[in-house]
């Protein structure tokens, strides 16, 4: 082989590498890859993508089929497709292979994907996290609670996708906390440490790559890739998640900002912002402006004061709200003029095209949320973004969680292959 200047390029055979070897890594991630974006495929479609010659592709797919990461179809002639000469051979990836787990592990829940390598869910389960006191004023479930629910909620849906423990080659765990690198939260916050109680080390031993991540920041992966994402057409958004408080996922010019202690999506300025004055969600505030209202007095007629102040949740606000009642109706104008305010900021820092609201308060409170749409584009701001809501449903962190595993096991295959592993 020709030496040159020992740069790895995309490559073809006769372009330059270090040495042969690397040379055969690069092409065989390269025939992997197209595995992963297509159905069945034959050598001349992996070399009509990649400039490979036959010959190094029925290698490499040989070695990929070994490695446990490639199926061989009947050939072309036997599937029909293919009348003379010698019939081509087909290869698949085996989508079975392994499978990867996405966590949601939210403040009052914790829900569970199991997906195969293309990302298809196999069984998911959820379990609640119950309120430690009325009206959902107690801190949930301590440290310890909270990490064997999780264990139980992850084992239970890899059991319903008949996967076995060995098979789970990547797990993403999404919580409502800044991460670092290494799976942790900053420690001068009760509600960080409360959400992420040690996560990386409870999966450590259950999967070869374990990720624990910003559930905003996973949110902001999946309407970046998922099917009907609000982000896939724009470059620069941010994937808001409001529920009990607000996250930010913060997707600058296509890449996910994090941050050097995974915080760059916190949103505590905002105690700092005139008409915001707190990170705090709309389902909190709207129970507390709700409970504050009755508890002070409304009108006969208002289908607030029927209710105990104690336990009101968000959703009755909006329904009586959308009924009429004018206490409610307040309270949501309050809202969404505050959901404004908090979207021009934003959109004066960064600079976005969109952001995408999703989490409990938005499908509680929808209204809200197309009340502050209508607010900012009477802004005149030029810099205002727009607002909408995600369309992903409750699944959107679950999703981007499997996409960021699915990502990461792509980026190690080689490393990773099942027969390595020793899986069936």
């Amino acid at each position: 082989m020709a030496q040159g200047s020992g740069k790895v390029k995309g490559m073809g055979e006769n372009d330059v590498a270090t040495s042969p070897q690397v040379l055969r890594r690069v092409n065989a991630r390269r025939v992997l890859e197209h595995a992963w974006q297509t159905g069945a495929f034959t050598a001349a479609d992996v070399m009509t993508e990649t400039g490979l010659t036959r010959s190094t592709v029925i290698g490499l797919c040989d070695e990929l089929v070994r490695m446990g990461w490639l199926t061989e179809l009947e050939d072309a002639r036997t599937f029909g497709t293919y009348t003379k000469g010698r019939p081509a051979r087909r290869y698949s990836l085996r989508e079975r292979a392994a499978v990867v787990v996405g966590v949601d592990a939210g403040y009052d829940h914790i829900a569970a994907t199991v997906a195969d390598l293309r990302g298809t869910p196999l069984a998911r389960r959820t379990a609640s996290i119950p309120a430690a006191g009325p009206g959902r004023t107690e801190r949930l479930a301590d440290a310890e609670g909270r990490r064997a629910l999780a264990r139980a909620t992850v084992d239970e849906a890899r059991r319903a996708a008949g996967s076995a423990a060995e098979d789970v080659v990547a797990i993403a765990v999404a919580v409502p906390a800044p991460v670092d690198g290494g799976g942790v939260s900053p420690p001068e916050h009760w509600f960080w440490n409360l959400t992420n109680p040690g996560y990386a080390g409870l999966f450590a031993d259950d999967a070869e790559i374990v990720i624990v991540e910003n559930d905003a920041n996973l949110a902001a992966i999946a309407e970046r890739s998922a099917p009907g994402g609000g982000g896939r057409d724009v470059d620069s958004f941010i994937a808001l998640i409001v529920g009990e408080g607000l996250g930010a996922g913060l997707m600058i010019d296509g890449r996910l900002v994090r941050g050097r202690r995974g915080g760059a999506g916190e949103l505590r300025f905002l105690d700092h912002v005139e008409g915001v004055g707190s990170a705090d969600g709309l389902a909190l505030l709207a129970r507390r402006w709700a409970s504050e209202a009755v508890s002070s007095g409304v009108g006969p007629d208002s289908a607030l004061g029927r209710l105990d102040p104690r336990t009101i949740d968000e959703a009755q606000v909006g329904a009586a709200a959308l009924a009429g009642d004018p206490v409610a109706a307040e309270i949501v104008d309050r809202l969404a003029s505050r959901l404004a305010r908090m979207c021009l900021v934003l959109g004066d820092l960064l600079d976005v095209d969109r952001i995408i609201v999703s989490g409990g308060a938005s499908r509680s409170l929808p209204m809200v949320i197309e009340g502050a749409a209508r607010l900012i584009d009477g802004s005149g701001d030029p810099s205002a973004p727009e607002l909408r809501i995600s369309t992903l449903g409750e699944g959107c962190v679950t999703t981007g969680a499997i996409a960021h595993a699915l990502a990461a096991v792509r980026a190690r295959a080689l490393d990773l292959g099942p027969t390595a592993r020793g899986a069936a």
